[in-house]
């Protein structure tokens, strides 16, 4: 008995399944939070990290508690947002988009060089940040994506 071989037509080969955009956000969601987390229990205790960039102690507690509360915030959000409280869901996923990009642009103007702070050397430093500081920036357009957007609808 010979077996025939099926040829796929173009439009069969392309017809990948999709991943539903809310659980395909939700998978974004993850290791954006994972890192947030990460950053902001490395800067725990407070009291004795707060010397190592020379901020004072109230704008370095505000970052690590803002790091942590973000990370959070954006799980619980896009956990509320798949079915029940959907309004809460996109509400919590938009404030903890907006305080991640806050943190980061705090991040990326501290950690700039000094030539950032004034216009001489700026565009060589927008460069130089956007080159050599991909994680932060990275996180910035992050948060940048879940303030704008919030979280996404299922389609009925």
């Amino acid at each position: 008995m010979e077996q025939e071989a099926k040829v796929l037509t173009k439009k069969q080969f392309l017809n990948i399944p999709k991943v539903p955009a809310p659980i395909a956000q939700f998978l974004l969601r993850i290791p954006i939070s994972i890192l947030f987390l990460n950053q902001g229990f490395s800067k725990l205790p407070v009291a004795e990290t707060v010397a190592g960039f020379g901020l004072p102690y109230i704008v370095w507690w505000f970052v690590a508690y803002g790091e942590i509360g973000s990370a959070i915030g954006l799980i619980i959000g896009g956990l509320l947002g798949f079915k029940y409280f959907t309004g809460l869901g996109d509400l919590l996923t938009r404030f903890s988009g907006i305080t991640m990009t806050c943190i980061m642009t705090g991040v990326i103007w501290v950690t700039a060089s000094p030539d950032l702070q004034s216009m001489d050397g700026f565009f060589q430093s927008i460069k130089t940040v956007l080159l050599y500081d991909y994680l932060h920036v990275s996180l910035y357009f992050a948060g940048l994506y879940f303030a704008m957007v919030g979280n996404v609808k299922w389609n009925s």
